[in-house]
């Protein structure tokens, strides 16, 4: 399938952030994106590069996080034959690639302080230095910079320069999360599963049921368009009836009856996490008189606690008690719960 490189949406959050994308391009200036696992901060690069002067130009990615602490200053600046062991020839770096272009740096929040002093210097002066060579290589390169953590309480607890943080923030995009931006989750929803069923050689597409929109309406998306583009191609694909709208979506791939049990393991100390909700005393067990009511009224108390505590993420919640999301969203139902 080829390389999803298309905004879809029409929230206001969504949009906002693809115009100040699109504003931001034609500058020279670095970019630096904010945003959760999911939620496009590649396209938002991809975007700011093609519509720039630089379009014809390499655009050129670097995942921070992929690579060992020990390989991250030869792979952005390159290294010359002999510079360390196992550095049998010269190798030019990132920033000698993405000359005249654009270096997209994912994850940027993992690079280690030694490594932030040298970019500093790259984006600062426009010249880096191979590992191992005695003179500077002038470099012109448009930096757009990504991550999903707080730079600014990084660099507050001495985790992040501020000084590349205040070079790198000339516009700093924060992308939204699916799950505040309003009425895309259908739209990319009908899109991802009307490409899957063509894929599929589907003649028609039936949609979904409402029940499977609602559901995906209510789940809390924590890997945001990603993990919406897998469970909705999930439920396509397993889908049988393909004349008939489709009836169920599987939003964790993990779940099974028969999945592992990790076996329990021996704690030194009381056992952490959450409480488990204990059973009345017996002295409790006089005042009860309609045994129903008490167990309807226990199971309701049970089912506030825990999405409460779970600030009514329904999949946490029913996970937290061991429950289906289906069976979860029955008892909320059942009990006619309301955040």
């Amino acid at each position: 399938m080829e390389r999803e490189n298309q905004f879809i949406g029409q929230s206001g959050a969504f949009l906002d952030s693809v115009e100040r994308a699109s504003r931001a391009a034609p500058l020279r200036r670095p970019v630096l994106v904010i945003g959760e696992r999911g939620t496009g901060k590649e396209l938002i690069a991809e975007r700011l590069h093609r519509l720039s002067d630089r379009w014809d130009q390499p655009l050129v990615t670097m995942n921070c996080a992929a690579l060992p602490e020990t390989l991250i200053e030869a792979e952005l600046f390159g290294h010359e034959a002999g510079a360390f062991t196992g550095a049998t020839k010269a190798r030019v770096g990132r920033f000698e690639e993405a000359d005249r272009g654009t270096l997209f740096l994912d994850e940027l929040g993992t690079l280690s302080m030694g490594a932030q002093e040298r970019l500093l210097r790259a984006v600062e002066y426009g010249e880096i230095t191979r590992i191992g060579a005695s003179r500077p290589v002038r470099v012109d390169v448009r930096i757009v910079a990504a991550t999903n953590e707080d730079l600014p309480r990084a660099a507050e607890e001495g985790r992040f320069r501020p000084d590349l943080l205040d070079r790198l923030s000339f516009e700093v995009i924060t992308l939204p999360p699916l799950r505040v931006r309003e009425g895309d989750i259908e739209v990319l929803a009908d899109y991802f599963g009307r490409r899957m069923a063509a894929e599929l050689g589907w003649r028609d597409w039936p949609g979904f049921a409402p029940h499977v929109s609602r559901q995906m309406e209510d789940y809390a998306w924590p890997g945001n368009v990603r993990e919406l583009r897998n469970v909705v191609e999930r439920a396509v694909y397993r889908w049988d009836e393909w004349n008939q709208p489709i009836g169920h979506a599987q939003f964790d791939p993990f779940d099974s009856p028969w999945k592992p049990t990790p076996l329990p393991r021996v704690q030194d100390g009381p056992a952490s996490g959450p409480a488990t909700p204990t059973a009345p005393k017996p002295a409790d067990f006089e005042t009860i008189a309609d045994l129903r009511a008490a167990v309807e009224a226990h199971e309701r108390a049970i089912l506030e606690h825990h999405l409460g505590r779970n600030r009514w993420n329904q999949r946490q919640t029913a996970k937290s008690l061991g429950l289906t999301y289906d069976q979860l969203r029955h008892c909320i139902r059942k009990h006619a719960l309301s955040e």
